[in-house]
């Protein structure tokens, strides 16, 4: 696949600004055999004259000014000597090896070394709960453990983290974990790694969960193909080109962050660049941007927003792209961004499921709140749930066949055995609504279901109601998205208490507290309604819809109100 690989990429480049010949002329590379990690990275970046002294990373602290630079053959090196390593660690092809990792130099060189060795990668946000890691240690299956040492504690109370081989980077190794720093100080792992056989292409590489509707998140098995093939549609989204630095705002263990972080910049030859901070501030960022010499820049809209509110016309930077993804954009700040740095943010639309499938690319017209058109590779209906083409509908693709997209996962897991579901129809159903115009393109509409989008991370209502109602004062729970200035959209909860319970400030604080410490921090309530009773169809199933409506609506007057409480309103609980 690597000579068809690098065609359709080199066709992608050239016809960037092109949509109409893109579209018409992309083929999806399709092979048997494919290890992107090595007959693309390793292959062709490492060894270009033109890419092999470039830096392939950047990784800027702003807390201390310090910034750490790997070109992309001393990456290759590097992940040699990681997946030899892990190769003595007992890491074999198939084998699931969890990774919970900030943006540190040892994400990207055990990603590079799995795909290497043919291992599965269940990536993980360092923001979850004792119980969520359980659940992605239990169901994903996971054989190995690479962390951060300063995030070993959290998997010290896990029963099921003690039969899995535990490695931490870092300076300090905690008892009973391996050094991951031998990879590097030992010599027997600097030899050139040497596969134990071909990669298939369908073989199993990364292992997502995502929120749903259902009690647990459910699991999203990509392939060696689906994100590192399927990732040429991002990049073409985003417009890079070889000589680009490209900083995408995002948290590893999400699939934005492979998205834009490791394989779109990398499809294109580009350089990835980091921006650590301690916490989010907008003119440190800015400050590295400029002085980074950042060409191109994603970043969900919550940054956005937190961007235009500082003096951005005073900043000179070298930016010639700009998107975003997650959520929809507000037009204001498109408006405001294009007024003072003359360039549009354009939107973009994908899943954990898929790469980017629909989305404004460079050189296009765009229309006000539209997220843009299909994608080259990728063929969208909207179907109603009699599977008609309607004009809106459920955004819909082929499952099956010529037209079913390389990057659509293999398919969601069971989290038991090797079965496989939700790609294997005719066609895949997103959940998510849109609406087609007449000149093709796509306006979001909304879920199909109740899943909502708070910052640029998806909640589940019903994992958040499960946690709610452990509570001894709570008989049943709703979680709805309640408006919010800066992230959009935050959870909300509409509680009705069991008999004897107080409907008090008491009480909610209790709640609060409660759903704190068993949730993540982006999922966590940050709003919360005391009421009676919830409203119900006649069959007994809550009335979600009403009560988004009501939220939307603003009135206090309905009979479905009750006393409405804010995080805030407790000092003592905060935000860590």
């Amino acid at each position: 696949m690597a000579t068809s690989f690098e065609e359709a990429r080199a066709f992608l480049l050239a016809e960037r600004e092109n949509y109409a010949r893109a579209c018409c002329g992309f083929r999806w590379p399709d092979q048997e055999n494919f290890n992107w990690a090595l007959d693309w990275f390793d292959a062709v970046l490492a060894r270009q004259p033109e890419s092999r002294d470039r830096a392939a990373l950047r990784i800027v602290e702003t807390a201390t000014g310090s910034e750490t630079a790997l070109t992309f053959a001393e990456l290759s090196r590097r992940s040699d000597a990681v997946a030899n390593y892990l190769r003595t660690q007992g890491v074999g092809r198939g084998d699931r090896v969890l990774l919970l990792l900030g943006n540190v130099v040892p994400l990207w060189e055990t990603m590079l070394a799995a795909m290497k060795l043919g291992a599965v990668v269940i990536p993980a946000t360092t923001l979850l709960s004792g119980d969520e890691l359980t659940d992605r240690i239990v169901r994903g299956r996971a054989r190995f453990i690479v962390a951060a040492g300063e995030h070993a504690g959290k998997f010290a109370p896990l029963a099921c983290a003690r039969d899995t081989v535990r490695i931490a980077t870092g300076s300090d190794t905690p008892a009973g974990w391996r050094r991951y720093a031998d990879a590097h100080d030992e010599s027997a792992f600097a030899s050139a790694f040497v596969a134990d056989g071909a990669t298939r292409a369908d073989d199993p590489l990364l292992l997502y969960f995502t929120s749903g509707t259902t009690s647990r998140p459910k699991l999203v098995l990509h392939s060696h193909r689906s994100y590192p093939v399927g990732s040429l549609s991002t990049m073409y989204w985003i417009g890079l080109r070889p000589d680009d630095v490209h900083l995408n705002i995002s948290s590893p263990g999400w699939a934005k962050h492979a998205w834009s972080s490791v394989f779109a910049p990398w499809n294109a030859g580009a350089t990835v660049f980091i921006v650590n901070q301690p916490r989010f501030e907008a003119n440190s960022l800015l400050a590295a941007i400029a002085g980074g010499g950042v060409t191109t820049l994603c970043a969900p809209p919550t940054v956005w927003r937190m961007l235009v509110q500082v003096d951005l016309a005073s900043v000179r930077t070298g930016l010639r792209e700009l998107v975003g993804a997650g959520e929809p954009l507000n037009p204001e700040i498109i408006a405001h961004v294009q007024a003072v740095w003359g360039l549009t943010i354009r939107d973009g639309f994908g899943q954990t499921e898929t790469t980017a499938q629909i989305a404004n690319s460079p050189g296009q017209a765009l229309k006000p709140g539209a997220m843009g058109r299909p994608l080259p590779g990728y063929r969208v209906a909207l179907l109603d749930a009699e599977g008609r083409e309607v004009e809106e509908g459920e955004i819909c693709l082929p499952a099956s066949g010529a037209d079913r997209p390389a990057g659509l996962m293999a398919g969601y897991a069971d989290g038991e055995g090797d079965g496989l579901s939700g790609a294997d129809a005719s066609w895949y159903r997103t959940g998510d609504i849109a609406r087609r115009d007449a000149d093709g393109y796509l306006t979001f509409v909304g879920r199909a279901d109740d899943v909502f989008k708070s910052s640029d991370y998806r909640i589940s209502p019903f994992e958040l109601e499960s946690v709610l109602i452990e509570h001894e004062a709570v008989a049943e729970a709703a979680v709805i998205p309640a408006a919010d200035p800066l992230r959009l959209a935050v959870p909300k909860a509409y509680v009705s208490l069991v008999a004897g319970a107080a409907m008090s400030a008491e009480t909610a604080r209790s709640i609060f507290a409660h759903a704190r410490a068993r949730l993540a921090p982006f999922k966590r309530i940050r709003k919360l309604e005391l009421v009676t009773e919830l409203p119900k169809t006649i069959s007994g199933k809550i009335r979600r819809a009403q009560l988004r409506g009501i939220e939307a609506s603003g009135a206090r007057d309905d009979a479905a109100r009750g006393h409405e409480y804010g995080e805030s309103d407790f000092p003592d609980l905060r935000d860590e």
